[in-house]
């Protein structure tokens, strides 16, 4: 039943999918059902490595049973905020999550880079983090640093002084700069790695090899953000929603 919740059956499809290796792009073809249903149920379920239907199918109905306890309200329509759907955008921060972390980053730091990217502002205090992520100031702050250190967020401070974490369109392009320039300090290593190993020696060879790759890639990346970054940024038109709170806040 595409669009409903996944029944028992659906979710041992799904297992067998993934025990065999199947992109998950694939097993939601077969199942009729979106990518993304797919990629959140196995993400919030073990992952790939522990996914098992049996026990996404019990946790499925534990969360569905606190929510009908904690939410007797749910009768009534979903929120709507600056003409969002707030169930959809919820719905739509977990699929970001997912991603993120598929991408290799860990699933605090996932959940905070979402939260960040879906405010209209672009950025929130640690205290807003804590409250809208329902989880401690201590996870909050090692997931900032982590950010921080990607150069994924910056700090600011707003008017009453309060530190704010923030995400723009500049911090994609700082990023991938600072990528580039970790790709180049490889290349210099592995070019050091020749001189020690010599050059006509195979795992000289292997590293000289190594180098010239990844000083093509990094060349090829800062490039291609300094391109990027002049012409593919658009701008949102002013509304009455500027100034306004995060999207989909409650």
């Amino acid at each position: 039943m595409p669009g409903g919740r996944l029944t028992q059956q659906e979710r041992q499809q799904i297992a067998l999918g993934v025990a065999d290796g199947l992109a998950y792009a694939e097993i939601a073809r077969r199942l009729g059902r979106p990518t993304s249903t797919v990629t959140r149920e196995v993400m919030r379920n073990g992952g790939p490595t522990s996914y098992r239907a049996d026990l996404a199918h019990r946790a499925t109905e534990r969360r569905a049973h606190r929510r009908r306890q904690a939410a007797p309200r749910a009768v009534e329509a979903p929120t709507v905020a600056d003409g969002r759907d707030a169930e959809a955008v919820r719905e739509f921060e977990e699929v970001f999550t997912t991603v993120l972390m598929q991408s290799g980053m860990p699933k605090m730091m996932s959940r905070v880079m979402a939260c960040l990217t879906l405010t209209d502002s672009g950025s929130l205090t640690a205290a807003e983090l804590v409250e809208r992520l329902q989880v401690s100031p201590a996870s909050v702050s090692k997931a900032v640093a982590f950010l921080e250190s990607q150069g994924l967020v910056r700090r600011e401070r707003d008017d009453r002084r309060r530190e704010r974490y923030v995400v723009d369109d500049d911090i994609w392009y700082q990023s991938m700069m600072a990528s580039a320039r970790g790709t180049l300090r490889l290349v210099e290593t592995a070019r050091q790695g020749v001189g020690v190993l010599g050059s006509g020696t195979p795992a000289g060879v292997r590293l000289e090899n190594v180098a010239r790759f990844l000083d093509f890639v990094s060349e090829s990346t800062a490039r291609a953000a300094e391109q990027a970054r002049g012409i593919l940024y658009v701008k949102a038109e002013p509304s009455a929603a500027d100034g306004a709170g995060p999207a989909g806040e409650r």
